[in-house]
């Protein structure tokens, strides 16, 4: 979201065999599978000697302007990402681990919220809430622009919290999902620099959430724009430090210094324009390659290397970033309206199947830690309910044959009335690691007697297939949330209905009511845990391990840089050492 630069830029299972990197894989129920469950973490566990040069391939992804480069004020920050897939429709890509980064160099937010929780000022300057946590008043900075010369003013602040609460869904742009816009009102300009915003039930959530990724500050010109005319970068404009020079889709995005800028908050430590003069965004899907890159001191940032990797960096001198965040921990949603997931005693049995222990040692890494709950454990009501999902296999057996899944076929499998006892797990590809531990389930559930079959996608294919499909049972959840109130908002029909209840369970709408409706944080906290509690319970969640969704290797030259909540991180104040 910056001022265009003169220069421009250019359903159920499927059948046995199902491929993932171009291969088959199944797990029997002996525990084997048709290939090995580490295979394709290649050199990475053999540490950074084993990684091949980068070669020819990154010569290419690095050309034009891909390079470290500059001398002084001149320094720039290479920067390499595995896709830039989703998209550049705010709306859509609000909530995506790779535009973020582009996004939060380019745009500035209300208030900046930090990896606590605590909120603090940014374009706003300080803010007044009622007793009933239903209105807020927010007093903006004077003198903030948008880099096309338009102020941020209380007009501006008016037509992004349309955007975010409402959107405009019958054009396909939709609101922010994690805003409050449930209980959204309206908002009114008190004068040039002040807005009053209203809601029709307490709303805590409201001053956190604005510090989300989600929440974006973009001139009205661009919320004005068209799906199509959104999905082009170049007619994005923001008011961050940085602005756009050019762009190649899914190739490329390269940012200049904005000279001007001069309204970072104190909690990015720095004032003024950005220490960097320009950072480019190289895409190069290859985990291994970018690994190699950062090796040979090709690139200053890689993102999202293999966790096995991370320790012989950190040995080699190289700062390693695996910021945690506040939200979900990682895990998978369960419809119940698909089968087998809409028998309770199921969700239960693969839950307690799992072999959590196993995956941490065998994909990641002591950067990792087990999941506690389905939320983070930097979450401050997150309580601990381990006992809820921990590994217990004849538990699950049990509960599987009480479910009548007694049968077995030829392959071992479980079946009932002639059908068998399956589904398909397909990774996220915004979590490195996400294919190896999907395998490692499959070879857990299927000693229980349960066929998982994997398959890896592309982001596109992804969301369509996991995250619009309503017949796709499992759905893999790597989400962030910046205020734990907002949590009401995804599990039933009033947001994005994850385990596909409705309103039929009456226990959770009153949980969700009263979580969203608490006026205060000490009311709120023995609810959200009871929200949890009977989430796990009725193993609508399956948590894994505490979400370390981004991982940043960093040349020992880079200082300065800061996450926000949703460990997103700001290179405003970003320092290079000149090699």
């Amino acid at each position: 979201m910056s001022a265009r630069r003169p220069a421009p830029g250019p359903v159920g299972p499927p059948e046995d065999g199902a491929a993932i990197d171009g291969r088959a894989i199944t797990a029997r129920p002996d525990g084997t599978s048709r290939r090995r469950l580490l295979q394709g973490l290649g050199a990475g566990a053999l540490g950074l000697a084993a990684l091949p040069l980068a070669g020819c391939a990154l010569d290419g992804a690095l050309a034009d302007g891909g390079g470290s480069g500059g001398a002084g004020d001149d320094l720039e920050l290479s920067f390499l990402i595995s896709n830039l897939d989703g998209g550049w429709v705010p709306s859509k890509s609000a909530i995506s681990s790779y535009e973020a980064n582009v996004w939060q160099q380019l745009t500035d937010k209300l208030v900046h919220t930090d990896p606590e929780g605590a909120v603090t000022p940014w374009i706003a300057t300080h803010w007044e809430q009622n007793e009933e946590a239903t209105e807020y008043v927010l007093h903006l900075r004077e003198g903030v622009t948008f880099s096309d010369g338009t102020p941020l003013d209380a007009e501006a602040v008016l037509a992004n919290l349309e955007a975010w609460a409402v959107g405009r869904p019958d054009e396909g742009l939709a609101r922010v999902g994690l805003f409050p816009g449930g209980t959204y009102e309206g908002a009114e300009a008190l004068d040039p620099l002040t807005v009053r915003v209203t809601f029709t039930a307490p709303t805590l959530s409201f001053l956190p959430t604005l510090g989300y990724h989600g929440c974006q500050l973009m001139a009205p010109s661009s919320l004005a724009l068209s799906l199509e005319e959104q999905a082009d970068l170049a007619s994005q404009i923001g008011s961050g430090p940085f602005v756009l020079e050019s762009w190649e889709p899914r190739q490329r995005v390269r940012l200049v210094r904005r000279e001007d800028y001069d309204w970072a908050p104190e909690a990015l430590g720095a004032s003024g324009p950005a220490q960097l003069a320009a950072i480019t965004f190289t895409v190069l899907p290859d985990d291994t390659l970018r690994a190699s890159a950062a090796r040979a001191g090709q690139t200053d940032l890689s993102y999202n290397v293999n966790p096995q990797v991370l320790d012989a960096f950190t040995e080699a001198g190289f700062v390693i970033e695996v910021p945690r965040y506040l939200g979900f921990v990682h895990g998978y949603s369960l419809r119940t309206q698909v089968a087998p997931f809409d028998d309770v005693r199921v969700r239960q049995a693969v839950t307690r199947g799992i072999d959590r222990a196993e995956i941490l040692r065998t994909v990641f890494t002591d950067a990792w830690q087990p999941a506690t709950s389905w939320l983070q454990a930097g979450v401050p009501e997150t309580t601990d309910l381990t006992e809820l999902f921990s590994y217990d296999p004849e538990l699950a057996a049990t509960l599987l044959d009480e479910a009548g899944w007694t049968g077995r076929n030829e392959d071992g499998f479980r079946e009932k009335d002639g059908v068998e006892l399956g589904f398909t797990i397909y990774p996220t590809p915004y979590l490195t690691g996400s294919v190896p531990e999907a395998e490692l389930i499959s070879q857990h559930l299927g000693r229980l007697g349960i066929r998982v079959r994997t398959q890896k996608l592309d982001i596109p294919t992804w969301t369509e297939r996991v995250t619009n499909d309503p017949e796709q049972g499992v759905g893999e959840v790597t989400r962030s949330f910046v205020d734990v109130g907002t949590v009401a908002g995804v599990i039933t029909d009033e947001g994005e209905d994850w385990f596909q209840t409705g309103s039929s369970d009456a226990e959770l709408v009153r949980l969700r009511d009263e979580v969203a409706g608490a006026a205060t944080r000490e009311e709120r906290a023995p609810l959200v845990e009871e929200l949890s509690r009977h989430v796990l319970e009725q193993a609508y969640f399956i948590p894994l391990e505490q979400n370390v969704q981004r991982i940043y290797v960093q040349s020992p030259e880079l200082t300065g840089i800061t996450f926000n909540a949703v460990a997103i991180p700001s290179y405003h104040a970003a320092r290079k050492e000149p090699s």
